[in-house]
Order: structure tokens, then C-alpha cells, then sequence
């Protein structure tokens, strides 16, 4: 047992912590590890390699994602802000060097290896990116003189255009709609947020008018029949043979044929082999996770805290979304991962990272510290 009297930075932290939150991302980490033993092995067979190799990779990748999460949450608000702006600075340098020296994969170059291993930076980018937009936002709240939020907006063009440079657009729009949510949380007027939908929009309209790839998905989302439509079929068929209660663990069908049964559509395995009832308590899970972590941040009576751990669980809860929506066709196919379920070193740590700051952002701190750090000169 840890007594309350004792002043030691773990007990500190453990008495502070949203201990229900943890669980419960302790718990997603859990289904990941089941579901990518059901996913993964068909996967690796069909390449040629170990059929344990994805999953053995994915549990190897869970101990540094822990270490981060972990770590992060000990740190104080000053400390994310400082964190966010080194990781963000580095994620450019990052993605830069992505797109001068990273090799074209299906037309784009996300990925780049560095001590022998593919990193994307851009999935680093995002949490940082986030945390960097709510202090300007906050700094705009408490100083009108000052313009923050002209160098959010500036942030945003800067992390958009490398984005699009890759191109890779499903990022770009996942970034354009958490900035617009904390542009709204922030307190700017409405017709702002209608506009700049409007422009987002209007940029959706052009890459659908001169960009082959993204018109071509769009299309087959219209009229399955305009293209190849495979792997959107047999994640629905997946979701039909699984029924309620599922095939039963290891008897899939579809994730023989899936070639991203173990990324963007584990959503789909998990249906078929353990059925809807798995689907909708991971749906719960996922929506527990976003609206405890608001409910925190609402009652924060820090600005800063309030508003990055708010465009942290929107950034986390919009990409869950994305990625079941299309594993169901509710939207254009979009290679995006389901947090903390498919396969991937750096969504997994860059995720781990983004819910760390969450823990962090949350934990209840003495109103005194609280206005300590509001009062700091410079709030840095």
C-alpha cells in the first residue's frame, strides 16, 4: 500500500493520477495484444516470415510505449509545453528529411529509417502539434495583446503543408479537425470555425480535382464498382460472418485474404471472430476513455491543461473513429490505425506519448499549483 503521508514522487503521482483512465488504457493495450495474435499470423505467413513475427513486434513495441506513457504522466504542464516543443521542432526535422531522403511507397514517402528502424514522424507531429495550438490558444485567452493564435494558424499551414507534401491527407484532415475543435474550445467565434470547415472543404474538393489517388478512393466509395474494392468487401463480410457473438478465437476466414488484417482493419477481425458484442465493447472502451478525460479537463482550473488534454482525447477519439468507420464503409478507405489495437512502432509510441500528456494534463493538482503556474511569468 502507498500512504498518502509520503511525500516521494511516485506516491505523489499515484495519489494525483486518474487511476480509472489508466486502467482502462492499460485495458485497450490488453485487446490489442489478443487481437494482433488473431490478426497478425495469416499476414506474416502470406510474406513469407515467422507467422508470430507482427505480434511478437507488436509486444516488443508495447514496453517502450509504456516506459513513454508512464514517464510522460509524471511530468507537470510546464514541462509538456517545453516536451511538445522540442518533440514538434524534431517531427519537422523529422518529416523534412522524410521527404528528401525517404523511400516512395503507392506514391508517397511517409516513412523514413534511422538507427534500423522505419520511423513516421508525422504521427509524432500530431500530440505535439496539439499541445503546442492549446498553450497559444490559452496564451490568446489570457493575453488578447498577443498574437497567439496567429501563430497557432501559422503551425497549422506549416504542419499541413509538409503533411500534403507527402502526400498523405487522411492526417492532414484528422489535424485540420482537432485544431478547428480547439479553435471552438477556445472560445473564437462560430462563423470562424464555419469558415475555415468551408475552407478544409474547399481543399478536399481540389485534391479530389488534381490528385489521382485520393479522387480514385472517393470514387470506389461512390460506386464500389469504378475500382478494386477488396479490402473494404471482405472487412464487411467479415463483420456478416462474425454475427453477434463471433466465430470463435483463430477461426477467422476473411483475415486469410486481408493483406492489413493487422492495421487498418483489425476492427474487421476482431468482428468476425469475436463479434459485435468485442465491436461495441471496444467502441464503449474508446468512449470512455474521451469523454472521462473532457470531464477532467472541464473541471481544470488551469486554461492550458484544459484545452490540450480536450484536442488530446479528440485526437485520440477521431482516430478510433476513423479507422472503425471505415472498416464498416461508413467513409472513403484511409490508412489510419486504431489506437493501441493494429500493428505499429510509431503510432504506438506517438500514442502512448499523446495519452501520457493526457494523464499528466488531468491529474489533480492543489488549486494553489494551479495558479503558481497561470501566475508564472511567460507561462512557459
Amino acid at each position: 500500500m502507498i500512504s498518502r503521508e509520503q511525500r516521494t514522487p511516485f506516491s505523489e503521482w499515484w495519489w494525483t493520477i486518474d487511476r480509472v483512465l489508466l486502467v482502462a488504457l492499460i485495458a485497450l493495450m490488453l485487446a490489442g495484444v489478443i487481437l494482433s495474435l488473431a490478426a497478425s499470423p495469416p499476414v506474416a505467413t502470406r510474406i513469407g516470415l515467422d507467422p508470430f513475427h507482427f505480434f511478437n513486434r507488436h509486444v516488443l513495441f508495447l514496453a517502450p510505449s509504456l516506459i513513454v506513457l508512464i514517464g510522460v504522466s509524471f511530468l507537470s504542464p510546464r514541462q509538456i509545453r517545453r516536451t511538445a516543443l522540442i518533440v514538434f521542432a524534431v517531427s519537422i526535422v523529422l518529416i523534412v528529411a522524410t521527404l528528401m531522403f525517404g523511400p516512395e511507397v503507392k506514391g508517397s514517402r511517409r516513412w523514413i529509417t534511422l538507427l534500423g528502424l522505419n520511423i513516421q514522424a508525422s504521427e509524432v507531429a500530431k500530440p505535439s502539434f496539439v499541445v503546442l495550438a492549446a498553450w497559444l490558444f490559452s496564451e490568446a485567452a489570457r493575453r488578447p495583446e498577443m498574437p497567439a493564435t496567429s501563430m497557432s494558424m501559422a503551425l497549422l499551414l506549416t504542419l499541413v503543408a509538409l503533411l500534403v507534401m507527402e502526400p498523405d491527407f487522411g492526417q492532414t484532415m484528422l489535424v485540420l479537425m482537432v485544431w478547428g475543435a480547439l479553435f471552438f474550445i477556445a472560445g473564437m467565434r462560430i462563423v470562424w470555425v464555419f469558415g475555415l470547415a468551408g475552407v478544409a472543404a474547399g481543399g478536399l474538393f481540389a485534391a479530389y480535382l488534381f490528385v489521382p489517388h485520393v479522387a480514385g478512393r472517393i470514387k470506389r466509395f461512390m460506386n464500389p464498382a469504378s475500382g478494386d474494392t477488396f479490402q473494404v468487401d471482405m472487412a464487411s463480410e467479415a463483420f456478416s460472418n462474425g454475427g453477434w457473438f463471433g466465430l470463435g478465437p483463430g477461426e477467422g476466414i476473411a483475415k486469410r485474404s486481408l493483406p492489413d488484417s493487422h492495421t487498418d482493419f483489425v476492427f474487421a477481425v476482431a468482428g468476425e471472430e469475436f463479434g459485435i458484442i468485442l465491436c461495441l465493447a471496444l467502441l464503449a472502451l474508446f468512449t470512455f476513455i474521451v469523454l472521462r478525460t473532457l470531464s477532467r479537463a472541464y473541471k481544470s482550473d488551469d486554461m492550458f491543461a484544459r484545452f490540450a488534454a480536450s484536442g488530446l482525447a479528440i485526437l485520440f477519439g477521431i482516430q478510433a473513429a476513423i479507422n472503425m468507420s471505415v472498416n464498416l464503409q461508413l467513409i472513403p478507405a484511409k490508412g489510419m490505425t486504431l489506437p493501441f489495437i493494429s500493428y505499429g512502432g510509431s503510432s504506438m509510441v506517438s500514442l502512448a506519448y499523446g495519452v501520457g500528456m493526457m494523464l499528466a494534463l488531468t491529474r489533480q493538482r492543489p488549486k494553489t499549483e494551479v495558479n503558481a503556474i497561470g501566475a508564472a511569468p511567460g507561462y512557459a
